[in-house]
């Protein structure tokens, strides 16, 4: 039994009663958590409701507080419940049995393997333009996509993740021009250059990002230079010729940079579908005339979009920006992202009619593959696209294609409709002036002055994924150090690299999706606060509770309990914090069922930092291993241990790891 479970218990005998009592179908009875348990467990607002419903039904005047008597007693009957008070006005307001429920309430466990059938949902993340490495942006999007993905898989849903590979953009088309035109390099003194690098510990993409960078400032100096990009653009989008081979080793060497710097932060997928196929496999033309047939694009025969397919729709009229976002082909003949994008969103929700080919891209450590689109021969391959749901997490500069996307999939399956295609939506990472200087930015007065520094990797002004984790770890290594001076320095070096990876993941969940994040080492890094690292810190700690303990105390306690319960009724009355502590941690599958519905990986962060503060205060409250009277210590080893195991999860859905000692 969990605390949602005897709330959706309690819910059904209140709609009962309604139907019973009132001849009101109350289906979905409003429960509420009151502000503390002083005035209750659990508030139904029903008898007002009730009320109303009734004198607009039959025109009779009832009194929501005779009402709220009358559901009393069907509570006050149901297993669970010691009593239940009607309160002002007409609120009900009910108290668990807190032995019996201590008795009952079981720690988190994994859901069982969802079965094929299970409708599929589809995250696509990280989705890095594969030119150069990845960025704190970029991490940003992965650990929320990662995050989702973990959150959906905790409710039991079968997920599908997908890293969407643009290697037919402009971006990768300004690397290969510099490498052709900046460097005068062919293809084999880029495969050379790219094992020199190895050979000196260095990567092929941060490589890239220089050369990005040097492109950007070219152009601004350069007008054939820029002029070359259209012409190398082409090139690539068409394949089969020097140039698109050299695009795609530069792109397919990027992708794998990257992807070893997301495995750093324990995030992985299932597929990388890359652009090139939706082109060459004919996805597009297959969406393009789906479109034309239907009627939902056309062609621009005048103005400033003439010689383009358009998609018009009513909403942004008139704006320029928006305006661009509904062209699907420009009048030279290249297709955009938002077009591709509608090929791809059709695909992965099964409505296109066609597949990819796929072959094995590389394999993790543990022998999972992530798997690749490929134009050539394919290998035998798990199922792969036709979801009930995609999420697709994409900053919030891109919600009007979002939208526009999304508009054209419900347009051509009208049978999936709008709600299909979700976007998860945030804002950009900046850094604190600080974190800022720590990482060699040079700054200004005015600078300093700012409360973040914003970052472009067009003017090479950013920060690398890897650095700030090399940064993390070199700080977290610092501290691990002063905590543990006779620890091996392979141990210390694994702690803090454990510890790196949490702070920097929960301080990127802890702000809502749509809050611009601030980087700040030292708050990241802080062991107290709302950081990962107090609540690695906090897991250590119970963790090494019931190492002295040992798992067997845990039955022994709950054999104690259910043999001495009215005496552990009467100290549970007067231990509000046990009881909050224990209330709280049988509500993990509630936070998951929010987090997932509001598409919001911050109600878990948050969740996760509320039970470890909770947690933090019951240990400085009680002795739980010294605990003379044996009834209650038996309590305290059961709400301990339904901590940990809840903390435990929650970190683990949150893709934050526990050292075993900090």
């Amino acid at each position: 039994m969990s605390f949602t479970e005897l709330q959706h218990r309690l819910r059904g005998a209140v709609s009962r009663t309604a139907s019973e009592a009132f001849g009101i179908d109350l289906s979905a009875p409003v429960a509420e958590v009151p502000p503390n348990v002083a005035m209750g467990d659990l508030a139904f607002p029903a008898a007002f409701e009730l009320a109303k419903r009734l004198k607009a039904s039959t025109g009779e005047k009832r009194n929501p507080r005779e009402i709220a008597e009358q559901l009393k007693s069907s509570l006050e009957s149901e297993p669970l419940v010691a009593r239940a008070e009607v309160a002002g006005a007409g609120y009900l307001n009910v108290f668990f049995d807190r032995a019996a429920f201590l008795e009952t309430v079981r720690s988190p466990r994994p859901p069982a393997a969802p079965s094929v059938a299970e409708p599929k949902m589809m995250v696509e993340h990280t989705s890095v333009n594969p030119n150069k490495a990845a960025h704190i942006g970029h991490v940003r999007n992965s650990v929320l996509g990662d995050t989702f993905v973990r959150i959906l898989r905790a409710l039991g849903h079968r997920t599908e993740v997908q890293n969407y590979i643009d290697n037919t953009g402009v971006q990768v088309a300004d690397v290969v021009l510099g490498f052709l035109f900046l460097e005068e390099m062919d293809l084999a003194a880029i495969k050379k250059l790219d094992s020199d690098l190895a050979a000196k510990g260095r990567t092929f993409d941060y490589y890239c990002w220089d050369l990005y960078a040097r492109v950007g400032q070219a152009y601004q100096t350069d007008e054939a230079l820029k002029l070359k990009r259209a012409e190398v653009l082409h090139l690539i989008e068409e394949g089969a010729n020097p140039t698109a081979e050299l695009a795609d080793y530069v792109a397919t060497r990027n992708v794998a940079c990257i992807l070893d710097t997301m495995e750093r932060l324990s995030i992985r997928y299932d597929l990388l579908p890359r652009e090139s196929e939706i082109l060459h496999l004919d996805f597009w033309k297959r969406a393009f005339e789906k479109m034309k047939d239907l009627g939902v694009i056309r062609l621009e025969t005048s103005g400033k979009n003439s010689g383009c397919w358009v998609m018009p729709f009513d909403s942004h009229e008139g704006t320029d920006e928006h305006d661009a976002d509904k062209i699907l082909v420009r009048s030279n003949g290249t297709v955009t992202y938002t077009g591709k994008d509608i090929a791809y969103q059709l695909w992965k929700l099964g409505e296109l009619g066609l597949d990819f080919r796929y072959r094995r891209f590389s394999r993790y450590p543990d022998g999972a593959d992530v798997w690749v689109t490929t134009s050539g021969e394919g290998e035998e391959h798990p199922r792969f696209g036709g979801g009930h749901t995609v999420f697709n997490v994409i900053d919030t500069r891109q919600s009007y294609p979002q939208e526009v996307v999304k508009k054209g999939v419900s347009l051509i399956a009208p049978n999936r409709g709008e709600a299909a295609s979700v976007h998860l939506s945030y804002e950009m990472v900046a850094l604190s002036p600080s974190a800022a200087e720590e990482l060699g930015f040079a700054l200004s007065d005015d600078d300093r002055a700012k409360s973040f520094i914003e970052m472009s990797g067009r003017k090479g002004l950013g920060v690398k994924a890897d650095d700030l984790l090399n940064r993390l770890e070199e700080n977290a290594l610092a501290e691990v150090a002063k905590r543990h001076p006779d620890a091996p320095d392979s141990e210390r070096r694994s702690i803090a690299r454990i510890v790196a990876v949490g702070a920097l993941r929960y301080f990127l969940l802890k702000f809502t999706r749509n809050t611009v994040v601030v980087f700040d080492f030292g708050e990241a890094l802080s062991f107290e606060g709302e950081t990962g690292v107090y609540c690695q810190y906090t897991a250590v700690r119970i963790n090494s509770i019931f190492r002295k303990l040992g798992e067997d105390s845990i039955p022994a306690a709950a054999a104690t309990v259910a043999e001495n319960r009215d005496s552990i009724t009467g100290h549970m009355s007067r231990h509000d914090d046990v009881w909050e502590l224990i209330t709280l941690a049988s509500r993990l599958d509630e936070t998951l069922s929010a987090a997932k519905t509001q598409l919001e990986p911050a109600i878990l962060a948050k969740y996760a930092f509320a039970l470890c503060k909770a947690f933090n205060l019951f240990y400085h409250n009680h002795k739980i291993v010294t605990e003379d009277n044996p009834a209650w210590r038996a309590v305290l080893v059961l709400t301990a241990a339904l901590a940990r195991d809840t903390v435990n999860s929650a970190l683990a859905t949150l893709g934050i790891d526990v050292p075993e000692r900090m």
